[in-house]
Parts: structure tokens; sequence; C-alpha cells
């Protein structure tokens, strides 16, 4: 034990994945095929979690702006990325370049205003407290994102032909697809307030129990907590915002016509 907080043994920590062996006998039992997930999820999450681990205990020591910048410009890189490959529908250049640029936009924006605003963090680049908060607003907003990206491209390809009724009918493209962007908005943002909606009733989060078991006051702990989920909600809502802002225009030309080639079939 040290300052309050029980350090985990290496056997400890053996112990853990004992327990996950026992729940890969269970999974073979039943005859359920994702025992190869399990192991590799696990696997990967351990070499990434060791890597990241003494990777901040070096940036936590020698902390310099252009450090913490390239940390942020490599999460969002990555979460980027994972947008396009989570995706299961098929994305044109343009599509994909309004999901990058709606993450850079939403999320930079709400990181600024939290780190300088909210925590008054100074110098702004302290890594402790940058990466860990970059890192929940970019996970939470590259989730909304992904669900949003997911829930237009499907809706448009589902509705097509309404939405072509609509403009003929002398409706502006924002206009017609309108009731699709509110309703991919709603699967984009639905998560993340059920999320808010148990939190400590049904459960409690991460980084505040995170916090207790460090030994902060639990009160400390839910002032940070509360702040930051509001941070969370409010970087969803603006990147989705701002893609649904952006993505609905690539299906139509400058004519406000349906542009065919930009929605998949259905």
């Amino acid at each position: 034990m040290n300052n309050g907080i029980i350090e985990l043994s290496l056997w400890q920590m053996i112990a853990s994945y004992i327990f996950v062996a026992a729940l890969l006998i269970i999974v073979r039992l039943r005859g359920i095929a994702r025992e190869k997930e399990i192991v590799l999820s696990s696997v990967r999450m351990t070499i990434q979690l060791v890597f990241v681990g003494y990777l901040l205990v070096y940036v936590f020591e020698h902390p310099h702006p252009a450090v913490t910048g390239l940390i942020w410009a490599v999460m969002l890189g990555f979460a980027i990325f994972n947008i396009f490959q989570r995706v299961k529908v098929p994305l044109s250049s343009r599509l994909k370049r309004a999901a990058a640029a709606s993450m850079i936009f939403g999320t930079g924006v709400s990181l600024v205003y939290f780190v300088t605003v909210v925590v008054g963090l100074f110098p702004w680049y302290d890594p402790r407290y940058f990466i860990p908060i970059a890192g929940m607003l970019i996970g939470n907003s590259m989730t909304g994102i992904s669900l949003g990206v997911k829930s237009l491209v499907e809706t448009m390809s589902d509705q097509r032909d309404q939405v072509e009724a609509a403009l003929m009918l002398g409706a502006a493209p924002a206009a017609a697809v309108k009731p699709i962007a509110n309703s991919a908005f709603d699967s984009a943002i639905l998560p993340t307030i059920n999320s808010m909606m148990g939190m400590g009733i049904v459960f409690l989060p991460g980084m505040m129990t995170g916090q207790i078991l460090s030994g902060e006051s639990p009160v400390t702990a839910i002032q940070y907590q509360i702040a930051i989920m509001l941070g969370i909600v409010g970087s969803v809502s603006l990147t989705v915002i701002v893609f649904l802002y952006l993505g609905s225009r690539v299906f139509f030309n400058d004519r406000a016509q349906l542009v065919r080639s930009e929605v998949p079939d259905a």
C-alpha cells in the first residue's frame, strides 16, 4: 500500500487474467465462437496500456508543448482512422473529409474551452491533465461520429426517393434532409445521454472511481466527473452537429440536386 493506494502485485494481475481464462472456458463450452476476439482484445489492450503507461511516465516527467501537441495529434489521427474502420457502410472521400474536419474542429474547440476556462490549466500543455481530458473528449466524440455517419448514410440510402420527391416539390436541400439529420443526431448522442442518466445511481464512472481509489475526496471526484461529462456531451454534440452540416451538403450539388453517386444503394 502506498499513500493509501492498494498496489496490485504481479500475482494479483495474473489472477485477473485467470478470471478471463475461466470466461473463455465457459464461452467455449457454450459454443459461442468468440474466443479469438476475447484473447486478441485482451492481449492488444495489455500491450497498448503497458506502452502508454511507460510513455506517460516519461512525458509527465518531461512536459513540453510540442510533445503534448504531438500526442494529441496522434490520438486524433487514430480516432479518425477508427471511424473509417468502424463504419461498415461505403464512405466517399468527401464524407471522410467531413468526418475528419468535424473531429478536428469539434474536439479542438471543446478541449481548448475545457482546459482554459473550466480547469484553468497552466501551463496549458501540462500532460497530467491535458492528455486524459483530450482522450475522453476524443474517444466519446469518435463514438458519436461513428454512429452519426452510419445513421446518416444508411438513412439517406433508404429514403433517397423521399428526399428527391421533397426536392421536386421545391424543398431546399437542408429542409429535405433535416429529418434524416435529426435522426442521425439522436443516434449519435443517445449513448452519451443514457450514460449520464444512469451515472451515480446505476454505476460510478471510471474517472470518478479512479480518483477515489487514488485517495481523492469523493466530493472532488464528483466535481471533476460532472465537469468532464458536461464537456463530453458538449464535445460529442458539437462534433456531430458540424459533421451533419458538412456531411449533408455532400449529397447535393450546386444546383440543389441529389448526387446519386454519393448515396450508396440500399
